[in-house]
Order: C-alpha cells, then structure tokens, then sequence
C-alpha cells in the first residue's frame, strides 16, 4: 500500500493586541481566530485559568473534539463496512491536562464515552468492539501519545 499526502492549511491570527503588545502579562488577551479557506473562522483564546476568554474555543477543547470527531468518523466507517447500521450517535468526551509547575503541561488522559444506538441487537458486541479498532486508524490519535480510554454504550433502535 502507498502511503498518500494530504495536506492542510489553516491561518492564525492573534487578535488581543491591546495596544501595547505583550509589554506586561495582563497587558494583551489571548485572543485569536483561526482561518480556514471557504470555512466559518473560530474564534479561539486560552484556557480561562490563563487570563482566556471563556467565551471561545481554547486549544484545550479543540484537542479533545478532534480526538472525538476522528474517532466517532472512524468508527461509522467501520460499521458500515460491517454491514452495522447506526441510526445516532454522540460522545461525552473528557480529557485531563496536568500543569507542571515550570508552567509546561500535556494531556495524561482522554476518555471517549460513546453512546451508539444500532438497528440489530445480534451484532451489540461486534458494535462495541469496533470502537477499539478504531485507535490503530484514526490519524489523530495515531498522531499523540496521550491514552485514549473508552466507556461505550451500545443501544438498540426500537423496531
């Protein structure tokens, strides 16, 4: 198999000039957008306990969305490839991050909690099981070391 290259392009911008630049701490906010050609921008900033607007996306968020969004498209993909029919599905996704006292930090854990409802209750564990395949193909986790964990609930459509 021939590994593909697909590329992406996204521009940032920070917005929280002041006036004064970064003079001082508290003199700037961390506020930015995030432009992606032919898409709505998102207006991000940091993490409130880092002076962040608690209004916008913080880096924090976007992290834990994408390892959600990459796994829940990875796992549709592979129920349909199964033959398994899912009719909904949504994640309560959590993350922890662990501040280290030089100010550094990193996720130690996530935790996908996907609540999947399928049409035929004879594959309910072959539902279940998929969701641990899905860590060996979804490019984002592929991409990061922090563990990802999951507590599934599979549910059946009502005939």
């Amino acid at each position: 198999m021939n590994a593909k290259d697909h590329k992406y392009q996204a521009t940032l911008n920070w917005t929280g000039n002041l006036g004064q630049g970064t003079k001082g701490y508290r003199d700037y906010t961390r506020d930015y957008s995030i432009e992606i050609e032919g898409k709505p921008t998102i207006h991000g900033s940091s993490d409130p306990a880092f002076l962040g607007d608690p209004k916008r996306h913080n880096p924090e968020d976007l992290f834990l969305a994408s390892v959600s969004g990459c796994h829940m498209l990875w796992y549709l993909h592979l129920c349909s490839a199964a033959g398994i029919i899912v009719t909904d599905y949504s994640d309560n996704a959590s993350g922890t991050m662990v501040e280290n006292a030089n100010g550094s930090g990193q996720f130690s854990s996530v935790l996908l909690q996907p609540h999947v409802t399928i049409k035929d209750a004879s594959r309910t564990a072959e539902a279940e099981q998929l969701h641990h395949k899905v860590g060996d193909l979804c490019f984002i986790a592929r991409s990061i070391k922090t563990p990802i964990r999951y507590q599934v609930t599979i549910s059946i459509e009502p005939v």
